[in-house]
């Protein structure tokens, strides 16, 4: 993140490289500085002149050279993008070498996703010395929350831990989508709005209400009969609430639980825990509910209902009989 926050305030400032080699797991960060630099750098008038476009798939490493060589007409550079580069992999020497000497008002480039391009390549070298690297990751469950906050921070908006717990449940991990449903808040929200789950529920379609969050809540308090309300309306959402991460925030909630239990000095919970302050009182509230002993064996019964959810040693794989069992046993432990 601050590679990629770094070469975004320099295309900002104008500060440009004649490469840029943008690899990795994560194709958010790519497109977005794809998309940057080519709003710096063309124009309406100037992109049918100074901006050539090509894809992996369909060109050959000479075309790229040779289109690299020619002068800008309009614009202060010519902008040469390589997208799906990594089906060039095994062409890109011939890269390699024009950047011993390249175009000096050209600027290429290269998108190369899902995977990290290879070190040994003479291509990286070069451009370890005269170009830009970055290499992008796809973010943890954990990191996802702050991304999207700062995402809404840049978009003039405010939301608190609540919404923000509701709102990253409701968008997953697809840093594309949330993009894209922020985009629509900018559209439906004033400048300056504070989110709240209402706003969520009716802008995003996202139960403010029935959601995974509000489930773990549910069995912090030991209450059964809400817990089974919110088990019915997930299991009749499945595509808003994959059993599969309804099952793993079992896991991760019960995970913490253990190590609350274990803390000899509780004010570093939310530290050690990995969430917001916000939230520790629901474990502090869950850990008079379930004692060491009840949330390990929680974990455990939480990873069978995993297995029966990929259909290992059951007859029925119906989402609802698997949450609905998992909580009997689990309140019953």
């Amino acid at each position: 993140m601050q590679e990629f926050n770094q070469l975004m305030s320099s295309v900002d400032r104008g500060d440009y490289q004649p490469f840029y080699l943008l690899s990795g797991a994560e194709p958010y960060f790519i497109d977005r500085l794809e998309a940057k630099i080519t709003d710096q750098l063309t124009d309406e008038a100037s992109r049918s002149f100074d901006y050539s476009l090509f894809y992996g798939k369909e060109v050959e490493a000479s075309q790229i050279i040779e289109t690299a060589k020619r002068f800008p007409l309009l614009a202060s550079h010519h902008l040469v993008v390589v997208r799906e580069a990594q089906h060039l992999d095994k062409s890109t020497d011939l890269i390699a070498e024009y950047l011993s000497q390249p175009q000096p008002q050209t600027i290429i480039v290269f998108c190369f996703k899902y995977k990290t391009f290879d070190k040994r390549k003479k291509l990286y070298k070069a451009v370890k010395k005269i170009g830009a690297l970055l290499e992008t990751k796809t973010l943890y469950d954990n990191q996802i929350s702050h991304w999207i906050r700062d995402r809404l921070k840049e978009s003039q908006f405010t939301i608190d831990s609540a919404a923000l717990q509701i709102l990253t449940e409701a968008l997953g991990n697809d840093l594309s989508k949330i993009e894209k449903e922020i985009d629509k808040l900018k559209i439906v929200l004033e400048e300056g709005s504070q989110i709240t789950p209402e706003q969520i529920e009716e802008h995003v379609g996202f139960s403010k209400d029935y959601n995974n969050f509000e489930l773990y809540k549910a069995v912090g308090k030991r209450d059964f009969y809400q817990c089974s309300k919110i088990v019915k309306y997930l299991s009749e959402n499945p595509k808003n609430h994959p059993l599969v991460l309804t099952i793993s925030g079992f896991y991760n909630f019960f995970r913490r639980l253990v190590l609350y239990h274990g803390m000899p000095d509780k004010s570093k919970a939310a530290s050690l825990l990995g969430v917001n302050p916000y939230f520790v009182r629901d474990y502090e509230q869950a850990s008079r509910q379930f004692n060491l002993k009840q949330a390990s064996k929680a974990i455990s019964l939480t990873l069978e209902a995993d297995l029966r959810s990929k259909g290992v040693g059951v007859k029925s794989g119906n989402q609802y009989d698997i949450l609905q069992d998992l909580l009997v046993k689990v309140f019953a432990s």
